[in-house]
């Protein structure tokens, strides 16, 4: 006996079905591979976001380390620290207003002139220094919170 073979009417059917489904294949492949890609550029953007923001939080904390490093070298005496290194807008604290600039020129969205943005130090009468920095990325919200960094350390005579 002989194997059946289809009837020739039927292969061009059987053909034309098939056509297209290597096209639908490729469209469905690089549907894939283009989210992999737009995955992959969010995830780039957002380790850029995180990485300046790591970049500032160290420099505010090198800044309120480098005023704590003038106060331990300065006359430490409470007094003394408060006339020299406590918040002043009029000038007369001379170690604070020098610091307070560079503050503003490194970090950005921290000004002196701004009450909320402006760098903050306190000195208690038991030599408790608290410093505070407050700024805003360039790439922040205007209306969304600052960022900020505070450190307290003591400084005895």
């Amino acid at each position: 006996m002989r194997p059946l073979r289809p009837l020739p009417a039927l292969r061009p059917r059987m053909r034309r079905r098939q056509r297209g489904v290597m096209l639908l294949e490729a469209l469905i492949a690089i549907l894939i591979f283009s989210v992999g890609v737009l995955g992959l550029v969010g995830l780039q953007a957002s380790a850029v976001k995180q990485s300046t923001e790591a970049r500032m939080r160290a420099d505010a904390a090198q800044l309120a380390e480098q005023l704590i490093g003038q106060m331990w070298g300065d006359n430490r005496a409470v007094g003394n620290l408060k006339a020299k290194y406590e918040t002043c807008t009029d000038g007369s604290c001379t170690g604070y207003t020098d610091w307070a600039a560079t503050v503003s020129n490194t970090l950005p969205g921290a000004t002196i002139t701004s009450p909320t943005m402006r760098p903050s130090v306190a000195v208690n009468d038991e030599g408790i220094v608290t410093i505070s920095i407050y700024w805003n990325a360039v790439s922040d919200d205007p209306a969304a919170a600052r960022h900020q960094y505070n450190v307290e350390t003591q400084i005895v005579q």
